[in-house]
């Protein structure tokens, strides 16, 4: 089974390794869920260590190893709590006899037993032990204890084990382990979509309005866009389920309800924030906003005097803020729009290709009645060739309107990706 990986949102997973041979392949392991996007944060038991080193773990995941319970400088950071409180799911791989037992019992005498008790988020325990101890009737009664407290339990595997005993006992493959992850998130997410929204869970960061490119302490050049558009579709976007940031140009509206509001000015700040949004967390990126293609070389210090009848400037080119977005390695789902006089199918279908967008919105906003002022909007929607649908007409309607159709035409995309 495959997952689509653009619908498991970003989950932090708590790992933590016990004592037993099995703990190489909780390094495997690591690998597989940092696979699907996970971010992973691992927890070790002295037994763990003395099998495998916690600077294998923190080179595999890129985050610290926990181990210990009373470590001041872990508790003035990330301690026990915290760490409980962080993970969306705390999977214990190899769970050895004794923690199955620990947890069974309520027993908090070392930092795992401690986030298993302070967690809120479900718990997976994978044992891995001998045979014969997997079939010890006091192991299969602290299993049934945790079955009954919602622990989720993922079968061990027959076969040859380390100690030469052939039966019940091994952990599962890593792979194995990080699919079932995957596909418990996956099958969560869609029954929240399903729910609440059709961009239930999903990250959403718009960029709308114009931006402002100074040319002294009072002059700038910028163009007529108000926003709207945009603030539309963040708040439809909300009403969606989404997370939903807005890096905003200069404009006068109103922040939607629910939605993160960034101001800025120029193009390179927007390029800043929306870099940053990368950083932190973006599934969907829209670009709404009317970026200056130019800006002032050399912007003066003070008021430009006047002083004859011309005054050049010298203009650069400004970044390309939805093409350098779309070119990054770990790249979100892509919308960019296209604001055209003429040629406005030809220059959007183009520009969908160039800056490897998956969707693109076009309009002619030389029509009085949808142009930038306007409360209304018609538009073309333009898709990627992997996405197997050409192109979607939406008919002149309100902004809001066309704004849901356009997060329907999202969801659309997503799921056929």
């Amino acid at each position: 089974m495959s997952f689509d990986l653009s619908v498991i949102p970003h989950k932090n997973i708590v790992l933590a390794v016990t004592g037993g041979i099995a703990a190489y392949k909780s390094a495997i392991l690591v690998r597989r869920l940092k696979d699907y996007g996970f971010d992973v944060r691992v927890v070790m038991t002295h037994g763990a260590q003395a099998f495998i080193t916690p600077l294998t773990f923190q080179a595999l995941s890129g985050n610290p190893v926990h181990t210990e319970l009373l470590d001041p400088a872990a508790e003035a950071g990330m301690g026990h709590i915290e760490l409980a409180r962080w993970a969306d799911l705390l999977l214990v791989a190899p769970a050895s006899c004794d923690t199955l037992a620990k947890f069974a019992h309520g027993l908090a005498d070392d930092l795992l037993s401690t986030v298993f008790l302070a967690t809120k988020s479900p718990v997976w325990v994978a044992p891995a032990m001998n045979q014969q101890m997997w079939a010890a009737k006091a192991t299969q009664r602290n299993l049934q204890t945790l079955v009954e407290d919602g622990v989720h339990v993922i079968m061990p595997d027959a076969g040859e084990q380390a100690c030469g005993d052939v039966g019940l006992g091994r952990m599962p493959e890593p792979e194995e382990i990080a699919k079932q992850v995957a596909g418990y998130f996956h099958q969560a997410q869609r029954a929240i979509a399903e729910k609440f929204g059709l961009l239930a869970g999903k990250r959403v960061v718009i960029t709308a309005g114009p931006t402002r490119e100074a040319i002294d302490p009072v002059r700038y050049i910028s163009n007529h866009s108000t926003g709207k558009m945009g603030f539309a579709l963040a708040a439809a976007c909300y009403a969606a389920g989404a997370q939903v940031t807005l890096i905003a140009g200069p404009v006068s509206l109103d922040t939607p309800n629910g939605v993160k509001r960034v101001n800025v000015a120029s193009a390179r700040q927007m390029l800043d924030i929306s870099m940053d949004s990368l950083e932190t967390g973006c599934d969907i990126f829209i670009a709404t906003a009317a970026v200056a293609d130019y800006r002032v070389a050399e912007v003066a210090e003070h008021k430009i005097k006047k002083a004859g009848d011309e005054l050049n400037v010298s203009l650069v080119k400004n970044p390309d803020i939805v093409a350098t977005i779309a070119g990054q390695e770990k790249r979100p789902f892509m919308v960019g729009f296209a604001a055209e006089t003429q040629n406005v199918e030809e220059y959007a279908a183009g520009k969908l290709v160039a800056k490897k967008l998956d969707m693109i919105a076009c309009n002619d906003v030389s029509r009085a009645d949808i142009g930038f002022a306007s409360d209304e909007n018609a538009m073309t929607v333009f898709f990627a060739e992997n996405y197997h649908m050409k192109k979607r007409e939406l008919e002149k309607a309100s902004k809001q309107e066309i704004s849901q159709q356009l997060v329907e035409a999202i969801s659309d995309a997503l799921r056929r990706k």
